[in-house]
Parts: structure tokens; C-alpha cells; sequence
């Protein structure tokens, strides 16, 4: 793999009104002449759907759909299904909506209620047959898809002591991890087969290691068996896990710290996401995306892997950066959300 040297601003998109809280690409996109779409959420109370537009001559990005008059306050978190038929968004009016895509055109399909307060995260499991959400009343909830886009809520998950800032599939296995204000990365199992027997397997919190202040959001590399997580402790955490072991057994393989990385952002780390090709993207509030990769070339001293800085972009926007995501497909395209209403395009670059 050619290591980046530059990171390229590819174009800034306006039209939110209010802060942009989350980013999420869609799955399918990007792939078989498919051009890279996705979705972003605002405190304008929207949701805007962007699509790449290569035949331009500016081979720019344009926005395609706004999906308003749904949700009545701050939309917080959005997520695509497998498929990218559906989107799920959830706002801080205790709801979370799905829209169905249909041939451009989204309808809200289905609304979940049953937070008490606001919904601060969604997430799809990898067969796009159960979703998760979390919120500020500490629980997180799974939902089982049903036929005729019903959504029946199968468990509510208790043990996070406050706002669940973060909820997360294993991209494998039928795990899901949930990171809170209450400073720990809980790890939910299905116990007994059935959907509704689910139960914290382990808590990954400052006594094993973990952060020692919020936990804001957590990543899997490609393989499933390492996870980053970022926190307002200032650092990001490697976390992994047997992969061979989790493999052959069906039976919860526990996680471990590898190592820390501090000492890169001087302010509250919100968003982190590791792309396919290993490299971990961080964006915070003192406005600066990093760029991390495995340190290869280590002393043999270290025990375990080892991080090292790619490269930084400081005041990549003019206020906190709340989400960076990296896009399907072979490019190395990164899309980056902020205070300042505004979503950037970046391409990591071989050229300084």
C-alpha cells in the first residue's frame, strides 16, 4: 500500500442551516458505475442526500433530496441498511425514522418510538434484519425488521449509567458495542439465540485500561478483530481481539487494550472511522483531521501494534468537527461534517 502525502480538498457543500452532526455513506454506492452518494443530518432538523455527479464538468457533488417535515427537532445520527434501500435517522425528538429509497425518492416509512428523550445513534446489523439505537436515557434498544416495514422492539438494553452517545454492530459478529458518557465501551451479546436474550458480555472502561471521560465513538478495521474508539480524555484507544479464536467458536471472545494514542488533538476527539485499507481518520474539535496507520517499522521493544501519525489537516473547518467517514469504493475519499454547517470532500493523495 502507497502511503498518502497529501490530503486534497475536493469541494465544501452548504445548504444545512444548522450544525451537521453525522455523515453516512452509502454501502452500496461507489462500486459498478454507481456513483458515491450519502446522506447528512443537521441541527436543521433535515436530512440531505448527496450524490456524486463524475459526468460534470467539475465532477462535483450535488445534493439530490432534502427529507424534512419528519422530525421536529436536532436529527443526530442517520445509517443506511445493507442494501441502501433504507435510511435510518435519529433525532432528539425521541424518534427514529426510516425512509425507503425509492428510485431517488425517499418516504418515511416507519417511525420508532419509545426513547424516552433524544436518540443520539442508529445502527444496522450486517444482514440488515435487526437495528440499534441509543440515547440520552441510557438504554439502547433493537428493533427486528418485519414484513411491511414494521420495526418490533425485540430488547431494551440497561447497564450504561448515562447518555449513550454511540451505538455500533460488529461487522461479523452478532455483537453490538454502545460508548457513553459514563466513560466505557459496553459490549452487547444474544446470550441465548433467541433475539431477546441479550446481555453485557464485558465493559471496557478505565480500569481495563479505557478512557477516563466521555466516549464518543468507536470503529472496526476491515477484519472485525481491532476497534478504535475516541473520547473527550483527548486520545484514541486500539482495542483487539483473537480473530482465529473468534472464528472458530460461536462463544463471546473477549477484547483487550492495545495501546493508546495521545497527545494529537488538544481538544474533545468526536468522530473517528478506520477505512478499508487501515488507515484511522480522527476529527475534533479543535477543528484538525488526523490521519493514523500502523507503525511497521517499530524496534521490536513495543509489545503489540504500535500507531503512528500520516498526516494532519489543522482548521480543516472553521468550527468542531463532530464526523469523518470514509467512502466505499477504491478511492480514498473522506467526507468530513462540522459546527459550521458545512460537509468537505477530501481525497488522500501519493503527492505532497
Amino acid at each position: 500500500m502507497e502511503l498518502a502525502k497529501g490530503l486534497r480538498e475536493i469541494q465544501k457543500l452548504e445548504g444545512h442551516t444548522d450544525k451537521v452532526w453525522s455523515l453516512a455513506w452509502n454501502p452500496v454506492t461507489g462500486v459498478a458505475g454507481i456513483p458515491l452518494s450519502f446522506a447528512s443530518c443537521s441541527g436543521d432538523k433535515t436530512v440531505r442526500i448527496w450524490e456524486h455527479n463524475p459526468s460534470s464538468s467539475t465532477s462535483s457533488w450535488d445534493c439530490k433530496a432534502v427529507l424534512d417535515e419528519t422530525h421536529t427537532r436536532t436529527v443526530r445520527s442517520c445509517a443506511w441498511s445493507p442494501s441502501g434501500k433504507f435510511l435510518a435517522t435519529a433525532s432528539f425528538d425521541a424518534t427514529t425514522a426510516i425512509w425507503e429509497n425509492v428510485g431517488g425518492d425517499y418516504e418515511c416509512v416507519s417511525t420508532l418510538e419509545g426513547h424516552e428523550n433524544e436518540v443520539k445513534s442508529v445502527s444496522w446489523n450486517p444482514s440488515g434484519s435487526l437495528l440499534a439505537t441509543c440515547g440520552r436515557d441510557k438504554t439502547v434498544w433493537i428493533w427486528e425488521v418485519q414484513p411491511g416495514n414494521e420495526f418490533d422492539c425485540v430488547a431494551v438494553l440497561q447497564g450504561h449509567t448515562q447518555d449513550v452517545k454511540m451505538v455500533q454492530w460488529h461487522p461479523s459478529r452478532n455483537l453490538i458495542f454502545s460508548c457513553s458518557y459514563d466513560n466505557t465501551v459496553k459490549i452487547w451479546a444474544d446470550e441465548g439465540g433467541d433475539d431477546d436474550d441479550w446481555a453485557c458480555v464485558q465493559t471496557l472502561g478505565e480500569t481495563n485500561n479505557g478512557h477516563s471521560s466521555t466516549v464518543w465513538a468507536l470503529s472496526f478495521n476491515d477484519g472485525g478483530d481491532k476497534m478504535v474508539t475516541c473520547s473527550d480524555d483527548l486520545t484514541l484507544k486500539i482495542w483487539g481481539t483473537d480473530n482465529e479464536k473468534m472464528q472458530s467458536t460461536d462463544d463471546f471472545v473477549p477484547w483487550r487494550h492495545l495501546c493508546t494514542l495521545s497527545g494529537y488533538h488538544d481538544r474533545t476527539i468526536f468522530s473517528v472511522h478506520w477505512s478499508r485499507d487501515n488507515i484511522i481518520a480522527s476529527g475534533a474539535a479543535d477543528d484538525t483531521i488526523r490521519f493514523f496507520v500502523e507503525n511497521d517499522d517499530k524496534d521490536g521493544l513495543v509489545d503489540g501494534p504500535s500507531y503512528k501519525l500520516l498526516l494532519k489537516k489543522e482548521k480543516a473547518h472553521d468550527m468542531d468537527i463532530n464526523s469523518v467517514q470514509w467512502s466505499p469504493g477504491e478511492d480514498r475519499i473522506l467526507a468530513s461534517a462540522a459546527d459550521d454547517g458545512t460537509i468537505k470532500i477530501w481525497e488522500l493523495t501519493s503527492a505532497g
